[in-house]
This record gives structure tokens, C-alpha cells and sequence, in this order.
């Protein structure tokens, strides 16, 4: 863990094409600030009820603060894949660890913001753990 007087570095992401085709690295403010393709998992945590864990995001997100959204959710790393971010995002935000189920995969789009985006589901009775940098709250609700 870094000191108080340390700076963390900056998150590195592979700027994609509309075909998820990766053309270079940038840092996360950079692909923010010009609005680049770049790559995000999301993930729905159900429990053995049928009800999904859906999140409120933290206030200090520098984008989408006090929205709500799937169980988990986070970009990928430069060189990452989406199978790899998502067991890791899974585990970052929620403190779960749970085989993932893949679903489905969207392109960027402005709706998207900007991110092509994997969807991953698991099914757990495991108790969250939610990373309040990340989280605000988070509880079950049934689909409907």
C-alpha cells in the first residue's frame, strides 16, 4: 500500500476501434477527457432467491456518481482481457469470488459510454463486501 505521500499511478487502457481492435495505450484521463473507445465488464451478482445486487456508485466517481448499476463494473487494463477484468472487478468491488458466467457483449456507443462492454452473471449466497471508494450502498432486488 503507497504512503499518504505517495501518488498512485495513473490506470493505463487500450484504446480500441468500433471493432474492439486495439490501436494504442492511454491513461485513463486521456481516454476520458477525449472520449476514446476503450474496454469495461460489468458483472450481475445473484443470489439463489433470484434477486440481483445492484450498486450505488460512490460519490467520488469521476464519472456516473450516485448512479445506480450492476452488481460490479470497471474498465480493463492495457493488456487485459475481458475475462480477466472481470473476476478482478468482481473481487475488487464486492469482495466476492464466484465463478462468472459470460452472457453477452455490446459495442461502444455513447450509450455505452464509449466502452465495449462484456456482461458477466454469477449466482452466490456469499455475503458482499463492498469497497465504499467504489460503492456508496448495494442491496438485493428482486427483477421485477
Amino acid at each position: 500500500m503507497n504512503s499518504p505521500d505517495e501518488i498512485e499511478p495513473e490506470e493505463v487502457f487500450d484504446v480500441v476501434d468500433e471493432h474492439d481492435n486495439v490501436l494504442r495505450q492511454a491513461p485513463r484521463s486521456v481516454v476520458h477527457a477525449e472520449r476514446l473507445l476503450h474496454r469495461a465488464v460489468s458483472i450481475f451478482v445473484m443470489n439463489s432467491s433470484g434477486r440481483i445486487l445492484i450498486q450505488k456508485r460512490s460519490a467520488t466517481k469521476d464519472e456516473f456518481p450516485l448512479c445506480y448499476t450492476s452488481s460490479a463494473s470497471g474498465h480493463l487494463s492495457a493488456g487485459e482481457t475481458y475475462a480477466e477484468a472481470a473476476p478482478r472487478e468482481l473481487e475488487e468491488e464486492t469482495g466476492l469470488t464466484s465463478p462468472l458466467e459470460f452472457l453477452a457483449q455490446f459495442p461502444a456507443s455513447e450509450d455505452m459510454a464509449r466502452e465495449h462492454t462484456a456482461l458477466y452473471r454469477t449466482v452466490t449466497n456469499e455475503t458482499p463486501r463492498l469497497d465504499p471508494e467504489e460503492i456508496e450502498s448495494g442491496e438485493y432486488l428482486t427483477l421485477e
